[in-house]
């Protein structure tokens, strides 16, 4: 099934849109506070739709993620017991909450930039920061060296393979789709 041709496609005209960089703030801010869906899904294709805005895309993809990031933190330092516990004892996501607290008092910042920079899904790093009342100024920082450096190696790597990666994409765009749906499947029956 060609699922994921159409969603491409779809994708990269909603690249070119003139909206699309407010989309993508609104994104990023939100999935470093609560959505599931990462902004790199956004940030690729509008880099190859415009490869001379890679950097100002990189930039507000960073900026929108750390301003999500300090909501988060500020929702575990403020709202952790009204709001957040309740709905993290309801899903069942004590344990890896409880996961993440021990690394954050093993690691401490080293955390948040790890967290920034890899695919781990990053509210729950600023969450829980807040409620682990962590200094501020230095959470802020860590957060935008990681998310910055993942957001503009995305930029780069999109920008450097330019439309021949457009064109592998295209061909290859089902096959590497479904493979993602089994990694994750795959994964989630491990974490069971």
């Amino acid at each position: 099934m060609k699922i994921f041709s159409s969603l491409y496609a779809w994708t990269m005209r909603w690249a070119e849109h003139k909206f699309a960089p407010r989309i993508l703030a609104l994104l990023t801010f939100s999935e470093s506070v609560f959505f599931p869906i990462p902004p790199d899904v956004l940030l690729a294709p509008m880099v190859l739709a415009q490869p001379k805005k890679a950097w100002s895309f990189a930039t507000l993809t960073t900026v929108s993620s750390v301003l999500g990031g300090i909501v988060g933190f500020g929702l575990g330092f403020y709202m952790f017991d009204p709001w957040i516990q309740p709905i993290v004892t309801e899903l069942g996501y004590q344990a890896k909450l409880d996961t993440i607290m021990a690394w954050f008092k093993e690691w401490g910042i080293w955390v948040v930039f790890i967290a920034g920079f890899s695919p781990i899904p990053y509210k729950l790093f600023t969450v829980s920061a807040g409620v682990l009342q962590m200094a501020f100024i230095p959470f802020v920082i860590a957060s935008a060296i990681g998310r910055g450096l993942r957001f503009f190696l995305v930029a780069a790597l999109i920008k450097w393979g330019g439309k021949t990666m457009e064109q592998k994409l295209k061909k290859y765009v089902d096959v590497i789709g479904w493979l993602v749906i089994i990694l994750i499947v795959i994964a989630f029956f491990i974490m069971r």
